[in-house]
């Protein structure tokens, strides 16, 4: 997907008070960065934002962090941000596979995963945010109590997210291949990606998994 440049979206981005610049100093202390003990969600991968700041608004009770690496899409989340009160959400320009070094062990209660890039090409496998690979960087930073919820509307890379659980060593908590016609959907919000494929007949799929002990 090629993504449209937009002048002035980093400098904009390093300058927003909603946007950590230097989240390796808070990694081990996010209570202290929210000055409370309240959980900790994150989504990485988070668009421009709209999943995130309705889960804000509706559970001002926890802590959320979005994480995108793209300015160009960072800076639409930062939009909505200025539209809504929400002194529970912040964002992060960083690459996933550097996640374990802004979080430390335990430190995360949830991770929200929408509509990621499949990366088709087989080559390509271990960039995906549900491959073995990734789900180790996760098993990292969660809670022994924690989860990662994964939403996509393609089966092919849905049907990999599900081995790669099973690879990984995670309990495959549930799962559907029809979100929004089974009991998963009570409480669903959501994302831009999720209203338009749904807009056009696609069938939504949905995992939750959690860490096992080792």
């Amino acid at each position: 997907m090629r993504l449209r440049n937009i002048p002035g979206a980093r400098e904009a981005i390093k300058e927003s008070p909603y946007t950590v610049t230097s989240p390796q100093e808070w990694r081990g202390k996010w209570n202290e960065f929210y000055k409370n003990t309240a959980p900790l969600h994150i989504e990485i991968g988070m668009g421009k934002g709209k999943f995130l700041t309705e889960l804000a608004l509706a559970h001002r009770d926890i802590h959320y962090i979005g994480i995108e690496k793209y300015s160009s899409v960072l800076i639409r989340a930062l939009e909505k941000k200025d539209e809504n009160d929400t002194p529970n959400l912040y964002f992060l320009r960083l690459d996933a596979e550097d996640i374990t070094d802004v979080f430390s062990e335990n430190e995360v209660s949830r991770i929200y995963l929408n509509f990621s890039d499949p990366w088709p090409k087989d080559r390509h496998a271990k960039r995906r945010l549900t491959s073995p690979q990734f789900f180790e960087r996760y098993r990292h930073i969660l809670m022994p109590e924690g989860q990662v919820e994964f939403k996509t509307d393609n089966r092919e890379l849905f049907e990999f997210s599900l081995r790669s659980v099973t690879e990984a060593g995670w309990e495959l908590a549930e799962y559907t291949f029809d979100l929004h016609h089974s009991g998963m959907n009570a409480g669903n919000i959501m994302t831009e990606y999720e209203e338009r494929f749904s807009a056009m007949g696609n069938p939504i799929c949905k995992l939750i998994a959690r860490p096992v002990l080792l």
